[in-house]
């Protein structure tokens, strides 16, 4: 081999080598993860616990970093433009799916810039009530829903949140057709349903399941197979008669292009360890939230056929893409 091409070869050896070694060392100074919303919603109360977790299992500082805007795509766009070294992640959940369909054009490659790592706490979306509303079932809801479409109201983080999709999801499985305000951020939402400002939410249960139990809220129903275990009495939507509302949200963590696949493997090995744990599984059953993950594979998989099921139903509401 010419000396010329052998030097190539050799300092293409000991930079995989480095680059390996550098992976394999990860995290060996404090990772930050950026929560695109503001604090209090779902996403920022389960990402903050897994931080807690995977800083006690690494012995490395995890921080959240709350940085919202435009559906999430601020702080996304941030992570995208951040090096792809490990230390910098992203957090979301099925909103991250509903992107091209709120949003004519991306500041990034919706299908590229991001890799999806691991998903973990599967948490079923929840209507939900104030604790005095004169709604006491589901039927009730929507039976006054269809006599007079547009006068029930709901509230949501915003215009384009998975939230706001859900609720148009389920006044399409129901034949129910309700009236949407936007608030700024889940946590003002809640606020709003607890002040009578709006008639119902519809949220994934970590972000409901404080006020449930703090007798603030109550629930009317829940999406997935099973009644929570927690809350035995409340129904499914399907057996409460709507057949077709089988939502389930995640929490996901993301990592910017190009990040090495031993960071990507070592966090995702961390994560699942978590969420094996009888603290994290504890934590996700009492926000009434099934413990588990998903692996990169599994991630981007759901992430697809998510992405396709909100085509359908942005193609049904009445919502022009930004």
């Amino acid at each position: 081999m010419p000396k010329t091409l052998l030097r190539i070869a050799v300092a293409a050896t000991w930079l995989t080598s480095a680059v390996v070694a550098q992976a394999q060392a990860w995290p060996t100074k404090p990772v930050k993860i950026v929560v695109p919303y503001p604090p209090g919603g779902a996403v920022d109360v389960v990402t903050r616990k897994m931080a807690a977790k995977l800083q006690e299992q690494t012995g490395q500082t995890f921080f959240v970093e709350n940085k919202a805007g435009a559906t999430g795509t601020i702080g996304l766009a941030t992570v995208v433009q951040s090096p792809a070294d490990g230390y910098t992640l992203a957090a979301n959940d099925t909103t991250y799916a509903l992107l091209p369909h709120i949003f004519k054009k991306l500041p990034f490659d919706h299908q590229k810039d991001l890799l999806p790592v691991s998903a973990f706490v599967f948490a079923p979306m929840g209507l939900v009530v104030k604790a005095d509303s004169r709604f006491k079932t589901l039927g009730d809801l929507l039976a006054a829903a269809k006599a007079k479409p547009g006068d029930i109201t709901y509230g949501t983080g915003g215009a384009g949140s998975a939230p706001h999709f859900a609720s148009e999801a389920l006044g399409i499985a129901s034949g129910a057709r309700f009236l949407h305000v936007p608030f700024k951020g889940a946590g003002e939402a809640t606020m709003g349903l607890l002040s009578g400002t709006v008639d119902f939410q519809l949220a994934s249960t970590p972000g409901v399941m404080g006020n449930v139990k703090g007798g603030k809220a109550r629930l009317l129903a829940v999406s997935g197979q099973h009644r929570l275990p927690a809350l035995p009495e409340v129904l499914t939507f399907a057996e409460a008669g709507v057949k077709n509302f089988g939502l389930i949200n995640f929490t996901g963590l993301f990592a910017p292009k190009g990040t090495p696949k031993a960071v990507v493997d070592r966090l995702q090995k961390e994560v699942a360890t978590a969420m094996a744990s009888a603290d994290m599984k504890a934590f996700a059953e009492g926000i009434a939230a099934e413990p588990g993950t998903w692996d990169a594979a599994a991630f981007a998989k759901e992430l697809t056929e998510r992405t396709a099921f909100w085509g359908r139903i942005a193609a049904n509401t009445a919502f022009e893409r930004e």
